[in-house]
C-alpha cells in the first residue's frame, strides 16, 4: 500500500537512510515512490498499516505518516484518483467523528478557499459528527507549491497553483517528541563536545538500535550516543581515552552515569572504561550489534593515542613502592596519531568486533572546498548503507553508516583511499583535515561550528 510521510524540514540528507533503517527495524520492505528534497511530503510503499505505524513510530525525522487516499497535479485529478483509490472504502468512515485539515507547503489558503476545497470532498458520504479535538479520523488535504524548474536552478520558488494535491488519512505520529526529553539544555552531564539529542538519536536509528542488541562507543565522552541507543533499547558501554570525561570532573558527580538515571535507563548501561582502540580490553571475538561514535578531529590540538612516543622506550615508574599506573589520577602517556590511522582502527575495530550484519555509525568530517577531497573510509569486511552530511560555513561532517558483511561477502574498495598509515611526525603532518583548516585560518571554526549544533 502506499503511504505518505510528512518530515521535518531539516537534515535532508538523513531522511530517506533513516526512514530505510527504521523500516530495517520493523521487518517491512519500503520503496520510495516520489520522493523530492525540498518537500517535506515523501509517497513511500509498504505492506501494510502495521508496518507504516511501526516505521514512524520509531523516526525522529518524519512528522508523521498516513495512507494515501489520492494524489493530482490539481483538484479535477486528485478527486478522479480518490474515487478510484478509494470508493470501496468509504462506507467504513460513513458515521465515525471526523475532522478534515488542510496542510501546505510553501503556500497558503484562505479560511473562504479552505471551506471549499473540504466542501468538495462530500461526495464521500461521511454522514459522522465534524469534531475538531480527538476525532477518531483525521483526513489531510496537503498541497505543494513547489517550481521544480526553479528548484533545479535557482533553489525552491513558490508556484501560484500547487503543483502536487493529496488527500491521505492519518495513521500514526513519530517519535520526534523524544528530541525534546533528550534536550542538552535539560541534560545533567555535558561538555562542549556532547552531540545534541537529535543526532544522537538519528545515529542511534541509522546503527539499528533496539531491545536485546550490545552498543558500544570507543570515543563515549558524556554518553549522547549511548543515552541515545539505550533509550531504544540497547545495552551500552563506552570507552574513552581520558577517563575524566565519563567519570565527571566535580566532586559528588557520577558522569555518564547521572545521564542514565536522569532517564530512568540505568538498567540499560553496562560500564564505561578508559581506553583506545589500540589498547582495548574489549576480546577480538564479534560480540557488538552496533558501533555509534563521533572520533575526535583533531583540529584544536593533535591526535593522540595510548603509548610512548616513537623511539622512546617504555619506562615504569615506581613511586613510594606503588607502580605510578597503579596510584590514583594516573594519566597513561599519549603519543601523536594520524587522522588516516584513527579511521583505519575504527573499521578494523568494527570488522573484528560486530556481529555479521551489526552496523557501524561513525562521524567524520570533511571540507566543503570542491579542491579538496576526503575519501570516505572504506573496508573489504564493510558495506556502505548511508552517507548522510551536516554543513556548516567552511566544513562538514558525514554520519558514515556501515554494515558488518557476513563472512565470505566482501564489499568492493577500488575507490578507497591507498593510504595506509601515517607519514610525518607533527600534528598537521598526520591530520590532512587539520592541516587544511590551520592553513586557511579556520583553526577555531570547526569547534565553533560544532557547537552551534548544542
Amino acid at each position: 500500500m502506499d503511504y505518505l510521510v510528512r518530515f521535518a524540514q531539516l537534515h535532508e540528507t538523513f531522511r530517506r537512510p533513516e526512514l530505510q533503517a527504521c523500516a530495517t527495524l520493523a521487518g517491512a520492505d519500503i520503496e520510495f515512490i516520489t520522493y523530492n528534497e525540498y518537500s517535506p511530503y515523501c509517497v513511500v510503499r509498504l505492506p501494510d498499516e502495521a508496518a507504516a505505524r511501526a516505521v514512524a513510530k520509531r523516526s525522529i525525522l518524519v512528522k508523521d505518516i498516513f495512507e494515501l487516499w489520492g494524489e493530482g497535479t490539481n483538484y479535477e485529478e486528485l478527486h478522479a484518483d480518490v474515487r478510484r483509490r478509494t470508493q470501496h472504502r468509504w462506507n467504513d468512515y460513513i458515521a465515525v467523528p471526523f475532522k478534515f485539515t488542510i496542510d501546505y507547503f510553501a503556500g497558503t489558503r484562505s479560511l473562504v478557499q479552505k471551506g471549499e476545497i473540504i466542501r468538495s470532498f462530500s461526495y464521500m458520504g461521511f454522514k459522522g459528527p465534524i469534531r475538531l479535538k480527538d476525532p477518531d479520523e483525521e483526513f489531510f488535504v496537503m498541497e505543494e507549491y513547489i517550481d521544480d524548474v526553479e528548484v533545479s536552478k535557482l533553489g525552491v520558488s513558490r508556484t501560484e497553483d500547487p503543483r502536487k494535491i493529496y488527500l491521505s488519512r492519518k495513521i500514526a505520529d513519530s517519535c520526534r517528541e523524544d528530541v525534546l526529553k533528550y534536550d542538552l539544555k535539560k541534560r545533567r552531564y555535558i561538555s562542549t563536545t556532547s552531540m545534541d539529542a537529535e543526532l544522537s538519536l538519528i545515529t542511534a536509528n541509522m546503527a539499528l538500535a533496539a531491545p536485546g542488541k550490545l552498543f558500544f562507543d570507543p570515543f563515549v565522552g558524556t554518553g549522547s550516543f549511548i543515552v541515545a541507543a539505550s533509550h531504544f533499547g540497547a545495552l551500552t558501554l563506552g570507552a574513552d581515552i581520558d577517563g575524566r570525561s565519563f567519570r565527571g570532573k566535580e566532586k559528588g558527580k557520577l558522569g555518564v552515569y547521572e545521564n542514565f538515571d536522569q532517564y530512568g535507563i540505568k538498567s540499560k548501561f553496562i560500564d564505561t572504561f578508559t581506553s583506545d582502540l589500540t589498547n582495548t580490553p574489549l576480546t577480538r571475538t564479534a560480540v557488538l550489534d552496533g558501533i555509534v561514535c563521533d572520533p575526535p578531529y583533531g583540529v584544536r590540538e593533535g591526535l593522540r593515542v595510548l603509548g610512548n612516543r616513537k623511539g622512546k622506550p617504555a619506562v615504569n615508574v615506581i613511586i613510594d613502592g606503588i607502580p605510578a599506573y597503579l596510584r590514583p589520577g594516573f594519566i597513561a602517556p599519549k603519543r601523536p596519531y594520524g587522522f588516516e590511522a584513527l579511521q583505519n582502527d575504527v573499521l578494523n575495530f568494527a570488522v573484528r568486533s560486530l556481529v555479521p550484519n551489526g552496523r557501524l555509525s561513525m562521524w567524520m568530517p570533511t571540507t566543503n572546498d570542491e579542491k579538496t577531497e576526503f575519501p570516505v573510509p572504506m573496508h573489504q569486511n564493510l558495506e556502505i548503507v548511508s552517507i548522510s552530511v551536516q554543513s556548516f560555513n567552511t566544513w562538514a561532517r558525514r554520519l558514515i553508516t556501515y554494515r558488518r558483511l557476513p563472512e565470505g561477502e566482501l564489499s568492493d574498495v577500488t575507490l578507497a583511499r591507498k593510504k595506509i598509515d601515517d607519514e610525518g611526525t607533527t600534528a598537521d603532518d598526520l591530520n590532512a583535515f587539520r592541516r587544511v583548516h590551520m592553513l586557511r585560518g579556520h583553526g577555531t571554526r570547526v569547534d565553533q561550528d560544532q557547537k552551534k549544533t548544542e
